[in-house]
């Protein structure tokens, strides 16, 4: 680009219209004193050089903020390097973009309380996406950021969300091993204090009691690490197990590795299927039963409800994708 191309800058503006850049910048963005004089000298020479001011600019000089915060809440303090964590983070900042906005990510701890009340004061921070929270983490919301926050999961009375409908994969999933002739199915779930993990709980769970088989769950935290450990308790515990299901590909992966080291054939002797239909369960061998999660279309979603497009609660939809291992 040459000088003659380039966009002229909030400095040319104010030399061509014979004021101070600070007089220049209160008459552009509305905001402070100036003479009649000085805010017609601004404005055509705003207009004779075409200046268009820098979306992040005109955020600061608005105070609106020039960032979108992605705040993940977990135990884990490698969840910023998930899988769905750099996912969903790549498409907010897609959606971001278009917008001159800017992402960060921020791990929370479970008790988010604090963090959340410094990212209310942080008036960088255009608007918050948040993820991994439970139903009292929306209630304990600053006010401040009640209306320019989205939820990544379940949603709350002030708070919109997008998310997957989990329960609907995971539920084609387990209806698909009961058909299959699996009677004695247990399920690697997610933590505990996870909201969106009851939606899944709650398939499996209604599954077992209309069919009038056992329950047998184990907690994960959709990693392959917990996946081998689940996969160990479930054959102590509960050696006739016929199928696994669990509610992330990871931990699925985890459960083949200890079922393959334990001499357990899958499908033979245990069927396995995972969620999240990630790259690697199409070429795992034997390659992993799963289900679709649209991590990217829900992020971007999620981000334009921060934003401020009007959205309550919608859910994606999911659908099994069988392979080998079910």
């Amino acid at each position: 680009m040459t000088a003659d191309q380039r966009t002229p800058g909030l400095a040319e503006v104010a030399r061509r219209g014979g004021v101070s850049i600070a007089t220049a910048s209160r008459v552009l963005s509305g905001r402070g004193p100036a003479s009649a004089a000085s805010r017609d000298a601004v404005r055509r020479a705003a207009t004779d050089l075409g200046y268009v001011p820098h979306p992040v600019a005109r955020r600061l000089a608005q105070r609106e903020g020039t960032r979108i915060m992605f705040a993940v809440r977990d135990r884990r303090t490698d969840i910023l390097r998930d899988p769905f964590v750099t996912r969903a983070a790549a498409a907010i900042a897609s959606a971001a973009e278009s917008e001159g906005l800017g992402v960060s990510l921020r791990r929370l701890p479970l008790d988010a309380a604090a963090e959340l009340d410094l990212i209310a004061a942080d008036r960088s921070v255009a608007a918050v996406v948040l993820a991994g929270h439970d139903r009292p983490t929306l209630e304990r919301l600053p006010p401040s950021l009640r209306g320019r926050t989205a939820a990544i999961g379940t949603g709350g009375a002030d708070v919109d969300s997008a998310d997957v409908d989990s329960a609907a994969g995971i539920g084609a999933l387990l209806n698909h091993l009961h058909a299959s002739g699996r009677r004695r199915i247990a399920l690697v779930g997610g933590p505990p204090w996870l909201a969106a993990a009851r939606a899944p709980l709650h398939a499996y769970t209604e599954l077992m009691r209309a069919t009038g088989l056992p329950v047998r769950v184990v907690p994960g935290d959709f990693t392959a690490t917990r996946g081998r450990t689940a996969a160990r308790i479930v054959l102590r515990r509960w050696p006739d197990t016929d199928a696994i299901a669990t509610v992330s590909d990871a931990t699925a992966l985890g459960v083949l590795q200890a079922l393959g080291a334990a001499g357990v054939r899958v499908p033979h002797d245990i069927a396995v299927t995972g969620f999240d239909d990630i790259p690697l369960s199409a070429v795992t061998h034997p390659a992993l039963s799963t289900a679709t999660h649209p991590v990217e279309l829900i992020a971007m979603a999620a981000t334009r409800t921060a934003l401020g497009a009007p959205q309550r609660g919608r859910l994606f939809p999911s659908r099994p994708v069988l392979r080998a291992t079910a």
